[in-house]
Formats: structure tokens, sequence, C-alpha cells
């Protein structure tokens, strides 16, 4: 049995929380591989909207085990919240036993965040835009091999260790920046909050995965964030600090290339961005700022109004092709039910030359983007439920995109809810 993993194609945000909860069901195991809580997985069902931002989203199922894996760097302050949030809506993790944490996986500590903000701040109108909650600092401690691990919280002596890391982040803030921001209060949240995390099973995430595989169990990697935001081949330096692709997966918990199954790559009808960096087809106009509302384009975790912009298909190329996606899944069709034309990039205009791929640089060198005009739809189709109910041109717009990006959609979402999910193959 292989792992199926499933990724965004574009710059993040393309529903992935809401497709891991649709096929959730059919899973043993849903396994978070990389990120942290900078990543905000929305999901509705019953009449109920959860975010969640480190824990798994399969975690709603009784029989579905979830787990936070090694490739994640884990704030235990936002996870504890996050675990009261679900608590308070009567899914209490403690006493479902359905969340197993990496011993493995990174810790983020208050000092991370006040490194991240103050770089952020240093960097003025050249900043990355951040959502300062961390994670490149503590990404760079673990490969400074500096970082505090979950594993290290059972350990006599984590306190000495703790206070080492804390020292060495003061000195590089009084070094760097000249100042350092008081951080006891969010210090004292922190030992609180592992206090709480310990209450958990803490496992060998590559031993665990592994056995899944041997026993014949399905599992599924739930990636964070999107391709085009990998700190390798994403449009750097307007990245993250992880590997959001697929081979993010096999070091992200521990799993050989060749026991990769599916990867069910997921992307919107459109396009958004969040922060800086380039967006070769943003709309800064009436009709993106109609996407914005329409798609209520603002982000789950931070609420930052979302960049918004027409599908970019030499850039969903590109991510398919880096991910090996064998089955897409096109999210937030219903945004588009209204417009009178809609348009695809087919090719970029770079250095003066028609291009359909994407070059190194499009930060310093912005592709002018080359579209091809299509024919909306004006029908409603939040409430359908079978496949005859597709509007002819919404269904011609999906045959125009499996023809280019030479992969079958196998899923079409028609709005937020869990049942608003169509499989078309």
């Amino acid at each position: 049995m292989a792992v199926d993993v499933l990724l965004g194609l574009q710059w993040g945000d393309e529903g992935k929380g809401k497709i891991v909860d649709v096929l959730s069901a059919g899973y043993d195991l849903i396994a978070r591989f990389q990120g942290g809580p900078n990543a905000g997985h929305t999901l509705e069902f019953d009449g109920k909207k959860f975010v969640l931002n480190t824990i798994p989203s399969g975690i709603f199922f009784e029989n579905t085990m979830n787990l936070i894996g090694n490739g994640v760097v884990i704030d235990p302050i936002t996870l504890k919240k996050e675990l009261e949030k679900l608590k308070a809506a009567g899914h209490d993790l403690l006493t479902k036993k359905n969340l197993l944490i990496a011993k493995k996986a990174h810790l983020i500590l208050p000092t991370h965040q006040l490194l991240d903000a103050a770089n952020e701040k240093k960097m003025g109108d050249g900043k990355i835009g951040s959502t300062l909650k961390g994670i490149g600092p503590t990404y760079m401690d673990k490969t400074g091999r500096n970082g505090l691990r979950i594993g290290d919280i059972t350990l006599p002596d984590f306190k000495e260790r703790y206070q080492k890391l804390v020292d060495k982040h003061v000195s590089m803030l009084q070094a760097l920046y000249g100042e350092v921001a008081d951080f006891s209060e969010r210090e004292a949240a922190f030992f609180e909050a592992l206090d709480l995390l310990r209450q958990f099973p803490l496992v060998d995430s590559e031993h665990l995965v592994n056995n899944y595989i041997k026993q014949g169990k399905k599992v599924l990697a739930e990636g964070a964030q999107g391709a085009m935001l990998d700190i390798d081949f994403g449009s750097y330096p307007f990245v993250t600090s992880s590997n959001t692709t697929a081979a993010g997966a096999c070091t992200g918990l521990g799993i050989a290339p060749q026991q990769i199954g599916e990867v069910i790559g997921i992307f919107k009808a459109y396009c958004t961005r969040v922060g800086g960096g380039p967006f070769p087809t943003e709309l800064e106009n009436e009709t993106g700022e109609e996407l914005r509302q329409t798609g209520h384009e603002f982000g789950a975790t931070t609420g930052r109004p979302r960049r918004t912009g027409w599908i970019d298909l030499p850039a969903l190329k590109y991510a398919i092709m880096l991910n090996g996606v064998t089955q897409l899944v096109m999210t937030k069709a219903d945004v588009l039910s209204g417009f009178d034309k809609i348009y695809a990039c087919t090719h970029y205009n770079y250095l003066g030359e028609k291009i359909d791929y994407m070059p190194y640089d499009i930060c310093s060198v912005s592709p002018e983007p080359i579209l091809k005009e299509i024919d909306g739809w004006n029908e409603d189709i939040t409430g359908i439920t079978e496949l005859s109910e597709i509007p002819a041109k919404l269904q011609s717009y999906i045959d125009y995109l499996e023809a280019e990006l030479g992969v079958p959609v196998k899923y079409l979402s028609v709005g937020p809810d869990r049942k608003q999910t169509l499989v078309m193959h």
C-alpha cells in the first residue's frame, strides 16, 4: 500500500483542508509533513466552520488517526489554542486519542517570533511578507543544528537546552537589531502549553508511518502552503521555509520515494497569493477586488486580504511536473459564476520572448501574461450534486484545462462545505 500525497499547486490557499476532510474517511492515517502554524486549513460541515493551523484535517473522523510529522515546526502556544477551540466545539482530542505528534518535529520558541518580526521590520519595503509566526527562524535553527525538538521536552535537562538557545537568540537580537522585546508572558504560556503536549502520544513517526504501509493501511500526506512557495522551486526568495512539493513528504515523514502512490494536486479556478513576491496574473483592479470579495479571499490564519488574478497555466504545468501529479482537484469554481468572460494565462512575454514555462527569475524580471479569453457561466453552481447539472461553459473550461495540463480533474469543489464536492471521474 502506497502513501498518497495531497498538496497545493499555486501560492497556497487552494482549499487543501476541505479536500483532505472530504477524503479522510477513506484513509487510516492523515499526516502533515511540512510547514507550521502559518497554514490555515478551513473546513466546513454541519453548519460549523473550523480553521486548523497545525493539526491534520482528518481529525473529525473517529477511525482516522492523525499525525503531525517530523517536517512540521510546532508552536506549542498556537497548538494549545487550537486544541482548546476543538474541545469547546465538542472535539476533545485527548479523549478521542486520534492525534499523534512526531518526536522529531521542531519547536517554535517565543524568541523565534521576535527574530522573525525584527527581520521583517529591518527589510522594510523588501520584506518577504512573513506571517511572523517564527517559522523561518525555526527552520534556520533546524538546518543550523541548533533546534529543539518535541522529543526534547521529555528530557530532564530540557530547560537548560531551552535557555541555551534563547540566550543565543537574545544575543542575535541585540547585536543585529539593537533591541529585545519583553517575551516573559509568552515564555510562561510556552511552558504551560508544553504540559498539555506531553499528554499526547509523542512517537517515532517514521517507524509508525512505515508500519502503516507494511500493514496495508491507507496513508494520506497533507501538505501546507503551495508548490510555488517551495523553498527550492518556488518564487525565491518570496517563498516559505520548507519543501512544499511531493518530495517534502519523503523527508517530512520518513518515507521512501517508491512508497508514493497518487499525487493529488489542488488548484483554484483562478489564482491568489498572500504576502510579497511576484504574481504574473495579478488583477489590481475592480475585477481583482470582485474576485476577492466573492471568494472571501482573506487569510484563514492572518486575515490578510489575498491578492487575486486569473489562472496561470505555465505555473500550474511547472507545479504538476515537479510533483508528478496524477489527479487534479479544482476548487472555487463557484466564485467565477457570473463573470461574462474569464481568462487563462497560456504563455508569458518574458524579456521579449513568448514562453510557456516558468523561468528562473520572475522576481526582478516580471513576466507579462498572455491571456486566452474564455466564456464564463452565469449559473449558480453551489447547489449542484450531479455531473449532469454542471453548466456547459464550466464543463468546457474544465475540458480545456485537462487538455492543457494533461491530468484529469477528478474532483470539483462548488462551495466551502464538505458536501459541495463532485467526483468527476
